[in-house]
């Protein structure tokens, strides 16, 4: 190499070196604008015959992410009540906040997303309703395995629950035996009419929504979760091959979708 050429082969070097220094400059900029400009408050409404404690794999991914998390603990006793449950978690958030949930959830944060804190709304395997309706005529249009089931049992005082012999296959496919076995004998008894409760305004309808459908879900069709995610034209991710607790069996898969709601909320 002549002594002229290594002069520009140094600059060169040196212009390399500088322009992946930007690069990595801006990465790291964009990067804390995207942080920055995120909803950081996530609230979590489980779904009949559950409660909040089947969150805690989602929970402990997106508190690592620096989300600000609280879960709703719905009593269950009745529509009502469980809107109250998850308006009152609402109070308390400091700033914008996206409202998810599971299952029956859905048809809460429905009626509960109105609340002006609500910048986004997030469909976990849930009913979504329309005003007007309610979850149990809107599952008669796709019909799933547990409705035909005869797997749905009612206590004399008008609570219903899965039979536990059934509750793994229909409930819950994808957990461990132990884990759903479990979970069958810890069941929240949820009213029935809640089932009919009647919606009398539709968040998803003003507000951007998002809805993950569980591809092998035997509790809601998913060909309702897919119905409803067009209906809403909610932005819309498939976990194929997953129950109708897709929230604990692949909490990866659901908390990214979150993230993505977040960021893209506001």
């Amino acid at each position: 190499m002549s002594n002229s050429m290594k002069p520009m082969r140094a600059v060169r070097g040196i212009f390399q070196s500088l322009c992946i220094t930007f690069l990595l400059f801006t990465c790291g900029v964009l990067s804390a604008q995207n942080q920055a400009h995120r909803v950081r408050n996530i609230v979590l409404v489980h779904g009949a015959w559950a409660d909040g404690s089947g969150w805690k794999g989602v929970y402990d991914i997106l508190v690592k992410d620096g989300f600000n998390v609280s879960m709703v603990q719905e009593p269950e006793t009745s529509f009502k009540d469980d809107v109250a449950a998850t308006k009152r978690v609402l109070a308390l958030q400091d700033g914008p906040c996206i409202l998810v949930a599971h299952s029956y959830g859905g048809a809460v944060i429905t009626e509960a997303g109105t609340d002006s804190s609500v910048a986004g709304l997030v469909y976990i395997a849930a009913h979504m309703p329309d005003a007007g309706e309610n979850e149990a005529d809107d599952g008669k249009k796709f019909p799933s395995d547990l409705s035909k089931s005869g797997a749905i049992k009612k206590t004399p005082d008008g609570f219903t629950y899965i039979d536990p012999a059934q509750f793994h296959e229909l409930f819950a496919a994808d957990l461990s035996t132990e884990q759903a076995a479990f979970m069958a004998r810890s069941q929240v008894f949820n009213f029935a009419d809640n089932f009919k409760a009647v919606i009398t305004a539709a968040a998803w309808r003003t507000k951007p929504s998002w809805m993950l459908v569980a591809g092998s879900d035997r509790t809601i069709s998913p060909e309702l979760e897919r119905w409803y995610a067009e209906r809403a034209t909610s932005h819309k991710v498939e976990v194929p091959g997953a129950s109708h607790v897709v929230y604990i069996s692949h909490p990866k898969e659901v908390a990214a979708l979150i993230v993505e709601a977040a960021s893209r909320a506001q």
